[in-house]
């Protein structure tokens, strides 16, 4: 009783160690009820995080990531060497006189197209905007983040590959 006495009549008891200040938090609890991805991305985050776990949509979205880059990477090969081979038979004909070019014409068309291509680009900005609002991808890579991470590393090691 002495001591339930003592501890009433001090208003604020000192704590002995650091320890005591700290509240202790069950992690496994805190993570069903606060999903970190809940907070970053919004409360719909989409039926792809609510069935796979995070390892298994990784390797999804790597696997599809890996194969969209090698393709790239392949079919990037073959257009680089078509049009590298189309301009260098064009090159060759040129030089051996089976094709002549009115370079003065070409200089004025090319300046013609740049003209026609800045107008152009100065009234697209408003088209491109609302393009990419109605396309919405953003609110795709918010929904699913974990398999497009996936994806984009696979892609860089597809392209890599």
């Amino acid at each position: 009783m002495a001591d339930v006495d003592q501890r009433a009549g001090k208003e604020e008891p000192e704590p002995e160690s650091e320890d005591e200040v700290y509240e202790v938090v069950d992690l496994t609890e805190y993570a069903r009820t606060h999903q970190w991805w809940s907070t970053v991305f919004g409360n719909n985050s989409g039926p792809i995080a609510e069935k796979y776990s995070v390892a298994t949509q990784i390797m999804m979205g790597g696997g599809a990531g890996w194969c969209a880059g090698y393709l790239f990477q392949k079919v990037g090969k073959i257009a680089a060497t078509a049009v590298g081979g189309g301009f260098l038979l064009l090159q060759i004909a040129n030089h051996s006189g089976y094709v002549q070019v009115d370079w003065k014409k070409v200089e004025k068309d090319v300046n013609k197209a740049k003209k026609h291509l800045k107008k152009k680009a100065k009234k697209a900005a408003p088209e491109i905007n609302s393009f990419i609002e109605e396309v919405k991808a953003t609110d795709f890579i918010k929904r699913n983040i974990v398999v497009s991470s996936g994806f984009v590393g696979g892609f860089l090691l597809g392209l890599a590959s």
